[in-house]
């Protein structure tokens, strides 16, 4: 497969919920504002986008949704992970009947495999749903557990595996990500998974990011990315901490996720609740919070 490498930002969206049924109808005003703070797309239904709490079918139709928005600027990568490679290639051959840009998958949380082969051997069967998409492997060991080199297993998986892409890298081990941003003299697209971490991203190389933070704070990030090229460091390093201050404080009133959409909600882009195991925040904790991002002043 000709990798075409994705530059820019990539947004890693909420799923909007109205009274715990998913809400795609919001999701045409959610394109519209991402698009205009110039992101390069989405990675839906993944993490931030709560894909393993929902039904297959509610997986489908935000899918669905999201690729009714898709333009040739702003792409869609569909997040087919499951617990069963059989469930996952039914969503990748739905997300490339639909139209999708590209399929991503992480490794299986329950009953992880124990071995390189044996997660290669699952991506290779989820892969084959969608042969015409792109595959990236979705390398998130702090949420599916599975840890393996990455190096080791573009190095394994490139054998199998005939549409793979790359990878988006959601660790912090920059060593293991250098290497597989060199591999094979740089031909795997590595997108930088840490928003808090871009600038170390961009040192060792990554020229694609995906993010949770870049739904309400892109053109912070694209001002990280801008200096970095024009070598001002020292701009990029203070906009760098203005972003871990921001995801310091969403750590702390409940995640990425639960005060993600809260912030969202002040764009006037309201994606509602999150869903169990979740805990929605409280209302004296929502006063607090939006006090705490206030000040930090990047908003």
């Amino acid at each position: 497969m000709d990798i075409q490498k994705i530059l820019g930002l990539i947004a890693a969206p909420f799923t909007p919920m109205k009274e715990n049924a998913i809400n795609t109808e919001l999701i045409p005003k959610y394109a519209e504002k991402l698009k205009a703070d110039k992101l390069s797309g989405v990675f839906i239904c993944g993490t931030t986008g709560e894909g393993m709490s929902m039904t297959l079918d509610e997986r489908m139709k935000v899918a669905e949704k999201w690729i009714s928005e898709q333009t040739e600027e702003f792409k869609v990568l569909v997040h087919v992970g499951t617990t069963s490679f059989k469930q996952s290639e039914e969503l990748a051959r739905h997300a490339e009947k639909s139209g999708a840009y590209a399929i991503g998958c992480m490794g299986p949380s329950f009953l992880p495999p124990a071995y390189v082969d044996e997660l290669v051997g699952f991506c290779a069967e989820v892969a084959a749903g969608a042969p015409g998409l792109p595959f990236y492997y979705y390398h998130i060991p702090s949420v599916s557990g599975v840890k393996f080199p990455m190096v080791e297993f573009l190095q394994k998986a490139k054998e199998q595996i005939l549409n793979l892409a790359g990878i988006k890298f959601t660790d912090n081990n920059f060593m293991d990500m250098q290497q597989c941003l060199e591999l094979d003299n740089g031909k795997w697209d590595i997108l930088h998974g840490y928003d808090e971490l871009l600038l170390a991203g961009l040192a060792f190389g990554a020229k694609g990011a995906v993010g949770s933070t870049y739904n309400f704070m892109a053109p912070l990030y694209y001002g990280i990315m801008e200096d970095f090229e024009t070598g001002k460091l020292e701009a990029a390093r203070q906009k760098q901490a203005q972003s871990m201050q921001v995801v310091n404080v969403l750590n702390r009133y409940g995640g990425a996720i639960a005060a993600g959409k809260v912030l969202m909600k002040q764009t006037g882009v309201d994606c509602g609740s999150c869903r169990l195991p979740l805990k929605n925040m409280d209302q004296t904790k929502y006063k607090n919070f939006l006090n705490e991002i206030e000040s930090i002043g990047v908003f």
